[in-house]
Order: structure tokens, then C-alpha cells, then sequence
């Protein structure tokens, strides 16, 4: 089970959004690459990197940040946000990201998500973005009619490594991840599941570790580690089954 450390880039800083609102952004940190070593020096295994720019430009926007995290992290890093040609994928992969993370692309090309697949197997996740059940796109800024596991079955048997799924209407506001949603969806599909979207406390770690929420991946934690209601120690030593006081001692 694995907690992502978040980093959501805006304007080549790292901040964090309610909702997916830019207007709302919270700045936390104006050097993302100190950001990326402190989470490896927490103990954190791997990093989740949305270019939050590029998720409504459609293309790349902060290529600096993101290549500066690259070099300050040994940690295997994910990158979301603007992804949208094989091109882009294959660049961004040369580049050392660990995988690429596909989502408008997904809604409007699946065929594209899969010739991804097959040309760099293992390295390409889906993030599927919901408000009110439904995918959205565009950087959140765009509703669809998909629903959340029907597109999700659209990608079984392709290869994706796995599926980001976030609530929106969770995101960056500390009520708790959407456990019930995120578990059906873990369900119907064979794909390995993120959880992403409100992870408030270690009331949502002790969560992962339930029977019916091993089969996730993990999940992903924005605010709540920035605003320190997460102890990376305990959050790690509990995921990792250790005795907390080990942990911190």
C-alpha cells in the first residue's frame, strides 16, 4: 500500500486547490524540487505531480519545475496534467518519469491511452476525474456523460498500470476520501486503483489498511501533509505495519 506525496504545480509553485478552483490556490512551497527531497527525506517511496497549468492549457506548462523534481528525488515519480500525444508521453518518459498519467486524453482518445500501453508498457496510468459521479475533463473545468467505472472498463486488458481516481468534490477540502465510490470502482475493474481526493487524517491511512481496501494501490495526500494533520512517520509505519512509536523514535 502506497501514500503518494502530492505536488500540484501552478505558476511553477507548489500549491494546492479546493475543488480544482485555481482561484483558490493555497501556496505552499515556491521550490517544488526542495518539496520533492523533503518528501523523500520523510520516507515517502514514490511522488504524484499534476501540472495543474498544463491540465487546462492542454499541454505542458511547467516542463521547468517538473525537471527540476526529476533531479532532486530518487523517488519514481507520476506526472498528470496536459498529457495528450503519444509524443508528449514518450518525452516526458526520457525525461525519467516513472509514468505519465492520462485524462482528458482518456475520455476523448482511449484508442490513444491504448497505442500508449503497447508502445511503453507499464508506464501509463489513467486519472479519472469525477463531480457528482460523472468524468470531467479539461482540467475539471469540463463535465462529460461518462460515468466513473464505465470508462474505467474501456481501458481492461489494455495495459494501464493503474487508475487515479479522484472525487472533485472531495479535493483539497479535508472531508474524507470517497471510500464507498472508490472501492466499487476497485471492484469492477482489474486495474489497480488510487484513491485521491480529501484524505483529511490518520483516521484515512487506518482506512487503507481495512480488507476491502487492500486491493487499492494506495492513495494519494495533498493538504493534509502540508497542513501537518498527517505525520508522515505514523502515516508510514502504519501503512507499512510497524509500531508507530518505532517509527518516530
Amino acid at each position: 500500500m502506497i501514500l503518494f506525496p502530492a505536488i500540484d504545480l501552478k505558476d511553477g509553485q507548489c500549491v494546492r486547490l479546493k475543488q480544482g478552483d485555481m482561484a483558490t490556490a493555497t501556496i505552499y512551497n515556491d521550490d517544488p524540487a526542495a518539496q520533492a527531497k523533503a518528501f523523500e527525506d520523510q520516507g515517502f517511496e514514490w511522488l504524484h505531480v499534476v501540472d495543474l497549468n498544463g491540465a487546462f492549457k492542454g499541454q505542458s506548462v511547467n516542463s521547468a519545475a517538473v525537471g527540476a523534481i526529476l533531479k532532486a528525488t530518487k523517488n519514481p515519480v507520476q506526472l498528470g496534467g496536459g498529457i495528450r500525444t503519444i509524443a508528449q508521453i514518450e518525452d516526458w518518459l526520457d525525461r525519467g518519469l516513472a509514468r505519465v498519467i492520462l485524462g482528458t486524453v482518456a475520455v476523448r482518445d482511449p484508442d490513444l491511452v491504448r497505442q500508449a500501453c503497447k508502445a511503453f508498457p507499464g508506464k501509463v496510468a489513467v486519472g479519472i476525474d469525477a463531480k457528482g459521479g460523472k468524468v470531467a475533463v479539461e482540467g475539471w473545468a469540463e463535465a462529460s456523460s461518462l460515468g466513473v467505472i464505465e470508462l474505467a472498463r474501456k481501458f481492461e486488458g489494455a495495459g494501464v498500470t493503474a487508475i487515479i481516481y479522484t472525487d472533485i468534490d472531495r479535493d483539497g477540502v479535508l472531508t474524507g476520501i470517497n471510500w464507498d465510490a472508490t472501492i466499487d470502482l476497485a471492484d469492477a475493474v482489474s486495474i489497480p486503483v488510487i484513491a485521491s481526493g480529501g484524505l483529511a487524517s490518520i483516521a484515512d491511512i487506518v482506512r487503507m489498511t481495512m480488507p476491502d481496501a487492500r486491493k487499492l494501490e494506495g492513495a494519494i495526500s495533498g493538504r493534509a501533509l502540508y497542513d501537518g494533520r498527517i505525520d508522515p512517520a505514523e502515516a508510514l509505519a502504519i501503512l507499512h505495519g510497524r509500531p508507530v512509536a518505532e517509527a518516530k523514535s
